[in-house]
């Protein structure tokens, strides 16, 4: 009689919000949330809807599924960040997956900004993002990885991601970014044209009207790091960003995000 690995419990969860406007001001139109998956919306000033993200399994291992999704309506403001950072724990099998799709209609705005994900050691994450934005729409977009607990000495040599971003306006492919990390890789996390051996390292995109005007705010922050840097194409800005662990990039994408968000600051939720 054969052994059969025993069948472990996965977490899932799926999360949307949908928002539109009311006296002026962005309002809660539709919140669902399934399994781990939590939406909150704290009281928030001004005609901006803040929403935080909330992962209730405290991580994510190999098998597990999230699914968020956010729309923007016409002429609304939505921040979306997360509790706290997402961890990646060492995966047996499989790999976690993190599938995010955001909708920006017209005259809207969309910033999404969750704080880190950390990949432990021997984890596996494969994560999408998607976004279609109405032509006069506004978007700005984050992720940051960070590679292994610096509290613990682990540098996640052995930690594998891939991450894809899709961003639409107008229905036309306007960016794509594809990073696939594999367990292992040396020369990926040596070399000095890809991480330099940065345990920490991020890319904020943001697609707008008022790109021209930022990119010169954004470049004079970012020109005392090395690490650091961005570029404009019409109305696009990519902005990229390597250190040596996650505080140090903090003290580089904190300031990136208040030069670029509609707040004028980073998320509540995040600090040093």
């Amino acid at each position: 009689m054969r052994d059969h690995a025993p069948i472990l419990q996965r977490a899932e969860g799926e999360g949307r919000i949908a928002v539109k406007t009311r006296d002026g001001t962005t309002a809660l139109d539709t919140l669902y949330q399934h399994g781990c998956a939590k939406i909150r919306a704290p009281r928030s000033h001004g005609d901006r809807l803040e929403a935080v993200l909330i992962n209730t399994s405290g991580g994510l291992t190999g098998g597990d599924r999230m699914k968020w999704a956010a729309t923007a309506g016409p002429d609304t403001r939505l921040s979306l960040t997360t509790q706290a950072c997402e961890r990646i724990y060492r995966a047996s099998t499989d790999e976690a997956r993190i599938d995010t799709r955001l909708s920006v209609a017209p005259g809207a705005r969309l910033d999404w900004l969750p704080q880190e994900t950390i990949l432990f050691e021997g984890s596996a994450l494969a994560r999408t993002l998607d976004v279609d934005m109405a032509p006069d729409s506004t978007f700005l977009g984050l992720e940051v990885v960070i590679l292994g607990r610096e509290a613990h000495g682990e540098d996640a040599a052995f930690a594998a991601l891939s991450d894809r971003w899709n961003v639409r306006r107008a229905g036309a492919l306007i960016h794509v970014e594809a990073t696939r990390l594999a367990a292992g890789d040396v020369t990926a996390r040596a070399n000095i044209a890809l991480l330099a051996r940065a345990r920490a390292y991020g890319t904020l995109l943001y697609v707008g009207p008022e790109a021209e005007r930022r990119i010169e705010t954004l470049k004079a922050l970012l020109a005392p790091h090395a690490s650091a840097g961005a570029s404009r194409i019409g109305d696009k800005i990519v902005m990229r960003a390597m250190a040596a662990s996650g505080y140090h990039l903090r003290k580089i994408v904190i300031p990136a995000i208040a030069a670029l968000s509609a707040a004028g600051a980073a998320p509540r939720l995040w600090s040093l």
